[in-house]
């Protein structure tokens, strides 16, 4: 089996289709024939879970459930949960980006009336299969089915204003929620079972094609989460169960006041008398998930930007260690193998270079980040190592096309002078560059192939509203892009 391999940055609210947002239904399906028929054999997305507002997939209300929005309505019609009708009349939506809240107010009602025909008798058929999934699976569903009808019914405020009871998890009240909400209980779960039964089938399609998965797992969790109301512990909190520090990092490319992201950080003295149970079942179900998991902001794992709770940046912060180290230590015990990939973007010291190293796990390498400094800048491919995943730009960057046009002027010459052979279309060259790299895995997001403007950008960092709404048109993918992918891919030996 070849070593080396490529593949396409895109998310699954980015696919088109009818349902005003991807879905994990047939258009998931095309685009893995896509990468198939081009040579790839990568798919890297972004965490699936059930967003909140902002819509940011690293800001979820679970780090375990689906988002119920990616569930693909007509794959419910064809199972007879839905009748044909109700996707007769699917409204306009807007098809060059997401409409999300139009879309999630339409497509709760339509999974609603699926979830009627469920309990009105067609749940029989999938009785066997869906008593299996709430078994195997009720160690995280049961509490965050809980918690998403608490969230409703207390007006969908945070749990830390929730009544005191609820709040602190009190056993009596929270059975008495259990009995008042069995209803919208049972809805979530409805949701949770035909989110992963059609996640699970699209990622045995995609392993039939040849396509493996890359999953994200960001490394904190929101606080107005199920992961945090349920696991209190584990994180640095007050007496009112309140952030005492929340995360961020420090000033750097993307931002001069830094990312302040308002999560609650880890209490590690508290994981490591547990043996990190929490963060080893999360990565495991992961790996059960996706056939790769890129940790996002890995150098958390070795020493993490601590700010004081209140503070409006994150300048104010300071390093505290972790204890990756031990943590992952214990994990590779139990795998054997160890896919993932170290998101090692940023202020990175030589100790969060040694925990990469010492578990042998891929870092990044980015080609906008290259042409800032002088020849030992170490993303430019002369300096890279096998061990290496090299992307053009990533969801957060701005697209190549735009980061060309906008760079310092001294930041383009070099850039341009470094893509002399391709300067007849430097967006390409970019792909080519990595592509051609020895870095043992390459990636492009998908607007870069295009060639698209900042029109066309993911997510702006610090920036909490209008992002990750970008969708693409097949009417956008010719022919001329197909045979540039699969030229590149077999020309630099990185086919199946």
């Amino acid at each position: 089996m070849n070593k080396r391999s490529s593949g396409i940055l895109l998310h699954i609210t980015s696919l088109p289709g009818k349902e005003g947002s991807g879905t994990l239904g047939s258009p998931a399906r095309a685009w893995i024939d896509f990468l198939h028929e081009t040579g790839q054999q990568l798919w890297q997305i972004l965490p699936l879970g059930p967003v909140s507002l902002g819509n940011c997939p690293y800001q979820c209300f679970s780090a375990f459930a689906g988002n119920p929005m990616m569930i693909d309505l007509h794959q419910l019609m064809e199972e007879g949960l839905l009748e044909e009708q109700a996707l007769r009349n699917i409204p306009r939506f807007d098809i060059r980006q997401v409409e999300f809240n139009r879309v999630t107010e339409w497509k709760t009602g339509q999974l609603r009336k699926a979830f009627g025909k469920f309990v009105a008798g067609a749940h029989h058929r999938y009785q066997a299969e869906y008593n299996r999934f709430r078994e195997e699976h009720g160690w995280w569903l049961s509490d965050y089915a809980l918690f998403m009808a608490a969230r409703r019914e207390f007006g969908e405020i945070p749990w830390q204003q929730w009544p005191g009871d609820i709040m602190r998890r009190d056993p009596s009240a929270l059975a008495g929620t259990r009995e008042k909400l069995a209803g919208e209980i049972s809805f979530e779960e409805f949701q949770q079972f035909f989110f992963f039964r059609q996640w699970n089938a699209l990622h045995d399609y995609a392993r039939s094609k040849g396509v493996s998965i890359i999953g994200d797992a960001p490394l904190y969790v929101a606080g107005d989460s199920v992961d945090v109301w349920a696991n209190t512990d584990i994180f640095m909190l007050d007496e009112e169960l309140k952030p005492i520090k929340v995360a961020g990092v420090p000033p750097d490319y993307f931002s001069a006041t830094g990312q302040l992201w308002g999560s609650p950080v880890y209490d590690w003295e508290s994981l490591r008398k547990q043996e990190y149970h929490w963060w080893l079942a999360r990565i495991h179900f992961n790996l059960r998930m996706f056939d790769q998991v890129r940790i996002d902001h890995f150098r958390g794992l070795e020493a993490f930007w601590s700010v004081p709770a209140g503070e409006e940046t994150a300048i104010h912060g300071e390093w505290v260690p972790a204890r990756g180290a031990e943590m992952l230590d214990i994990l590779r015990k139990q795998l054997g193998r160890f896919p993932l990939i170290a998101e090692d973007l940023g202020i990175i010291t030589p100790e969060v270079e040694n925990l990469r190293d010492l578990f042998h796990m891929p870092g990044m390498k980015v080609l906008q980040f290259a042409f800032s400094g002088d020849e030992a800048n170490e993303h430019l491919p002369h300096n890279y190592t096998v061990n290496s995943v090299v992307y053009t730009g990533t969801h957060d960057n701005d697209t190549a096309w735009a980061w060309l046009h906008a760079a310092p002027e001294k930041e383009k010459k070099f850039a341009m002078k470094y893509l002399q052979h391709y300067q007849w279309q430097p967006v390409w060259g970019l792909i080519e560059m990595a592509w051609a790299s020895v870095a043992a895995k390459a990636v492009a997001p998908l607007q870069d192939l295009l060639e698209l403007g900042a029109e066309a950008r993911m997510n702006i960092p610090g920036i909490a509203h209008g992002n990750w709404s970008w969708r693409f048109r097949w009417d956008q993918i010719r022919g001329k892009h197909r045979r540039f992918l699969r030229e590149i891919t077999a020309k630099y030996n990185r086919k199946p």
